[in-house]
C-alpha cells in the first residue's frame, strides 16, 4: 500500500502530462486502481477537470463514472459549475453521481444550487432545492434563508 501512496504522489506531482495516463488506467483497471489514480488526478486539480468530464461523457462504464466523479468532488470548488451542468442534464445515471459530488464538495457549491433555484424549469428548482437540503447544514441552512426569502420566485 505505501508502494502505491508513494506511485500517486510521484503521479500526481507530474502534472498536466499525467492526466491521460492516469485517466487510460482508470479506464482499464479494476477499483482499488481506480482509486489511486484518481487521487493523482486530485492533486493534479483544475488541468484535470475538463478532459475528466469529456472522458465521462463518453463512457459508459459505471464504475469509471464513480471514481472519475470522486475525483471531481477531490478537486473542490473548480469542478462546482461542470457538475452542476451535469445535474441538469439528461443522462440520470451521470446525473446522480454529479449531485453526489457537489453534496462531498459542500459549501463552495451553495451559492451555484441557489441560483439553479432561479431556473424557469421546476425540475431544475427541485434538483437544486434537493442537493442542498441533502448537503446538510451548509445546503439545508441556506436553502430555509432562500425559501423564507422567497428566492426561487425572484
Amino acid at each position: 500500500m505505501e508502494v502505491r501512496r508513494a506511485a500517486t504522489g510521484e503521479l500526481g506531482a507530474g502534472g498536466e502530462a499525467a492526466i491521460a495516463p492516469l485517466i487510460g488506467v482508470m479506464l482499464e483497471c479494476d477499483n482499488d486502481v481506480r482509486w489511486y489514480a484518481a487521487r493523482a488526478l486530485v492533486q493534479i486539480g483544475r488541468p484535470a477537470i475538463e478532459p475528466l468530464l469529456q472522458t465521462v461523457h463518453a463512457e459508459e462504464d459505471r464504475d469509471f463514472r464513480r471514481y472519475a466523479m470522486a475525483a471531481l468532488a477531490g478537486i473542490g470548488e473548480p469542478a462546482v459549475e461542470p457538475l452542476i451542468e451535469i445535474v441538469g442534464g439528461d443522462d440520470q445515471g451521470l446525473r446522480m453521481l454529479a449531485a453526489m459530488a457537489l453534496c462531498r464538495i459542500g459549501e463552495p457549491a451553495v451559492e451555484l444550487l441557489l441560483e439553479l433555484m432561479r431556473h424557469p424549469d421546476p425540475e431544475m428548482q427541485e434538483r437544486a432545492a434537493f442537493l442542498l437540503w441533502k448537503m446538510g447544514d451548509s445546503g439545508a441552512g441556506a436553502l430555509s434563508a432562500a425559501l423564507e426569502a422567497g428566492w426561487a420566485e425572484k
